[in-house]
Order: structure tokens, then C-alpha cells, then sequence
């Protein structure tokens, strides 16, 4: 089992940034690839960026250039530094990771004001 915890959302004006952070603990061992993913209201939960093991990285397209996701193997941490936002970007943030099975955190909520 992976547990994971999500914190660093908020209410932000539009340019603004914020950055998430998810921190995963117990069976972290060979986890293949944490992310985060987005739901907003009305709307289908959806890819923002994933990052594997091995430091690859892919990106909503809606996010390139804005987003970057990095993450703290000594920590156990994967991070979401989310520049320049947009009201669009408005939505619950969810960590997911990777490891035979999908696990969720419980989300963090980012809330973009025009």
C-alpha cells in the first residue's frame, strides 16, 4: 500500500504561482511513476504531468511552459511548481502513483481568481 499526501493549494490571482507537494509513504519501494491530475467541476479528472523512476517527464499540453514537476527521492516527495496560472487551471489537485496497482491522494484544492 501507498499512502499519499497532498498539500500547497490555495486561492491565487491569475499570473500567480503556487506549488504543490505530495509526499508518498509506505511500500514507496519501486514505484514506477508519480503524477498529478486535475478534476474540475463538471469535468472528467484528467492528466497535468507525470514523472517516472527513470526522471522522464510528459505534460498536458494545456501546462507546457507553466508547470514543471520534479521530485525528492531522499524525500519521497514529488512536487508541482505551477507558474503563470490561469482561471482555467481552477481545480482539485490529485497526486497519483504508480506501483502495479494506481493510488491516489485525497487532493488538494487550487483555486485561480481573474
Amino acid at each position: 500500500q501507498v499512502q499519499l499526501v497532498e498539500s500547497g493549494g490555495g486561492l491565487v490571482q491569475a499570473g500567480g504561482s503556487l506549488r504543490l507537494s505530495c509526499a508518498a509513504s509506505g511500500s514507496i519501494f519501486s514505484i514506477n511513476a508519480m503524477g498529478w491530475y486535475r478534476q474540475a467541476p463538471g469535468k472528467q479528472r484528467g492528466l497535468v504531468a507525470t514523472i517516472t523512476s527513470g526522471g522522464d517527464t510528459n505534460y498536458a499540453d494545456s501546462v507546457k511552459g507553466r508547470f514543471t514537476i520534479s521530485i525528492d527521492n531522499a524525500k519521497n516527495t514529488v512536487y508541482l511548481q505551477m507558474n503563470s496560472l490561469k482561471p482555467e487551471d481552477t481545480a482539485v489537485y490529485y497526486c497519483y502513483a504508480f506501483k502495479n496497482v494506481g493510488y491516489w491522494g485525497q487532493g488538494t484544492q487550487v483555486t485561480v481568481s481573474s
